[in-house]
């Protein structure tokens, strides 16, 4: 049996967890939340830092994904995971069939979430000093753990000098912005008919969004299914923060053209139900 391959490409924090409980309920889906994330994490960043070759993210992606897809008992397999968002176009060349949902949300809440729920596994001050050091030549390669292993600006890019005065805040704030530009980049260079973007505020506010997600992938959907989508997943703290003001200039300044890119210009910033 061919199993269909699909990917879930977002920053994180901006409710991967939630498809994956969702679309772990289907029928058929064997589906997945940072699948391998001690191999894909630090593999993505170094993909987009160009310290490994196409042949072995290649190599890596066919022993992983490619496994894991080939030994399915599913129809479909799937992977929900800002991980992936750095690895398109070698996943695209891996699976020729695979499609493609770019799942993203404000850039303030994600920004917010990372820094004050996340913010000890997240370009903290030491983790992303001793990444950066790495990169630079001066030291050996961290441990493949989640807090060392968050993209840095590339070398030569306009945004490395200013990155390394970054505070941690701000630096989540770059993170957020790239990987979007990133994805509809490197989507953009795909067939329509493999990707779809979709907004989380649209899959919990409305049924037509859900329904139009579950048809791209090709599943059935039942109106039941839009449930899933109602409330908060993967919440280790249920709080909601604002951005305070000088978070909010550092956002704009750093991430404002990115927000309106994606369609949240002149949007009042929400607050969270939990």
């Amino acid at each position: 049996m061919s199993v269909q391959p699909f990917f879930v490409v977002s920053s994180g924090r901006s409710g991967t967890a939630m498809l994956h409980k969702a679309l772990s309920a289907v029928p058929g889906v064997e589906m997945h939340h940072e699948y391998m994330v001690q191999i894909t994490q630090p593999l993505a960043v170094r993909r987009y830092l160009g310290l490994i070759e196409a042949s072995e993210a290649a190599r890596l992606i066919g022993e992983t994904y490619g496994g894991a897809i080939r030994y399915s008992g599913g129809a479909h397999w799937g992977d929900s995971s800002n991980k992936l968002s750095w690895l398109i176009p070698d996943l695209a060349a891996a699976f020729p069939a695979a499609r493609f949902v770019h799942l993203v949300r404000d850039g303030r809440k994600v920004a917010s979430s990372y820094f004050h729920k996340l913010g000890n596994e997240c370009y903290d001050d030491a983790s992303t000093g001793i990444l950066q050091a790495h990169v630079d030549g001066d030291e050996p390669a961290p441990p493949p753990e989640k807090k060392y292993w968050w993209p840095l600006p590339r070398r030569g890019s306009a945004d490395e000098p200013r990155f390394r005065t970054f505070s941690q805040f701000e630096r989540i704030c770059w993170h957020w912005a790239e990987l979007n530009r990133v994805v509809l980049d490197e989507l953009s260079r795909l067939s329509a008919k493999r990707t779809l973007f979709v907004r989380l505020e649209e899959l919990r506010a409305s049924p037509s969004d859900v329904r139009r997600l579950y048809e791209f992938l090709g599943l059935p959907y039942r109106d039941e299914a839009y449930g899933a989508f109602a409330r908060p997943h993967n919440v280790n703290r249920p709080e909601d923060r604002l951005l305070d003001a000088d978070e909010r200039r550092q956002f704009e300044a750093i991430a404002g053209t990115m927000q309106a890119r994606l369609g949240y210009a002149g949007t009042p910033e929400y607050v969270v139900n939990y």
